[in-house]
């Protein structure tokens, strides 16, 4: 079957369609520091692997300044702080000193609330806070994107791993099931000097 151009009365119409609309203009709508995603602990690796040029007979570069807890902050290899005061947390044995809940809480209103207490903290000597932020909602309402689960949970870990909280905050973990499991972190802060 032939395919046939579009006749006067098509392109009128597509006329008058374009008329009232407008170009989205993508780099306005893409925030690359909340929306880009989070880079995986494979991914930091298969980019680190092929700039350090492994297996491809290149010099080898200097590796690139990823900090692991970036790249992976509840994973194994990212760990900080002193192995056993870890454990001892991992387990739920460390009274935390101080505790925020983000929980219910606007990407807006959620931001300076976390970068405040977390800073004001650290002044006060604690090392130890929770960071309650909920599990995130289990819905997604049907449009043409998918939500993210748990984006505020999601978003606290990029907020705690750059500046100002990544020059004060040492490690972040997931919290124990005594103080909110997945709903909640741990955030060990450097002592205050």
């Amino acid at each position: 079957m032939k395919k046939r151009g579009l006749n006067d009365e098509d392109l009128a119409l597509w006329r008058k369609v374009t008329d009232r609309t407008e170009r989205l203009d993508l780099k306005s709508l893409f925030r690359a520091e909340i929306d880009a995603p989070h880079p995986t602990a494979p991914a930091i690796r298969r980019a680190q692997a092929a700039l350090s040029g492994k297996g491809s007979g290149m010099p080898r570069k200097a590796p690139t300044s990823v900090s692991p807890a970036f790249a992976d902050p509840l994973g194994p290899a990212s760990v900080q702080m002193d192995k056993k005061a870890f454990t001892k947390l991992k387990r739920g044995k460390i009274k935390p000193e101080g505790k925020i809940d983000l929980h219910g809480m606007t990407l807006d209103q959620a931001h300076p609330v976390l970068n405040r207490y977390i800073l004001n903290a650290h002044r006060s000597g604690k090392r130890l806070v929770l960071v309650v932020t909920g599990k995130g909602k289990r819905r997604d309402e049907g449009g043409p994107i998918p939500v993210r689960y748990g984006v505020l949970r999601h978003q606290v870990l990029h907020w705690l791993n750059a500046p100002p909280l990544s020059s004060v905050v040492m490690q972040v973990s997931q919290a124990h099931v005594s103080h909110g499991a997945d709903g909640a972190y741990y955030v060990y802060l450097r002592r205050h000097r």
